[in-house]
């Protein structure tokens, strides 16, 4: 039987959260973008 692709959220977290997108001026820029826009920022 051929099992979904499972995410592993270690992985996930350190390649998309907020300490990750920190790092980047681009990763800033996105973040500056959606709190203009007035969304939540909690990306983790």
């Amino acid at each position: 039987m051929h099992y979904p692709h499972r995410i592993s959220h270690r992985k996930r977290k350190r390649k998309q959260g907020f300490r990750a997108r920190m790092k980047r001026k681009g990763g800033r820029k996105l973040i500056a973008r959606r709190r203009r826009r007035g969304r939540k920022v909690s990306i983790d």
